[in-house]
């Protein structure tokens, strides 16, 4: 099993796009409006943004925190300053040896986006 897709909450496709655009350094694969539908490639996974879906928690691997948020720029509101969370001693849950960062910013539409990436622990 593989997940396929996830939605989020979306009342402007326009202003969204812009914005996811920005941030994953992508275009849309396709729009569909009407009914309200714009989505994105997550690496084979489907990211859909919906006028009727409701809002959820996403968390998005970018290769750099701090570059994402400067790509974005004013788009979003930092809601959290990136900042390590973990340092994974093994591979359970990230990479052996580095440290995960995280923000949060708040979306185009609203929505909180955890941002992360992992970076070697510095000796």
């Amino acid at each position: 099993m593989r997940l396929v897709q996830v939605a989020q909450h979306a009342d402007d496709l326009d202003r969204a796009a812009g914005f996811y655009s920005s941030l994953l350094g992508a275009d849309a694969t396709a729009v569909f409006d009407p009914p309200g539908l714009l989505f994105f490639d997550l690496d084979g996974v489907r990211l859909l943004l919906d006028r009727n879906a409701p809002t959820a928690l996403l968390y998005l691997h970018v290769d750099d925190v701090a570059a994402a948020l400067e790509r974005i720029g004013d788009r979003a509101e930092v809601v959290s300053a990136p900042h390590v969370i973990f340092t994974h001693e093994d591979d359970t849950l990230g990479p052996a040896g580095h440290d995960e960062w995280q923000a949060f910013v708040e979306d185009s539409e609203g929505n909180t986006v955890g941002l992360i990436s992992f970076r070697p622990v510095a000796s």
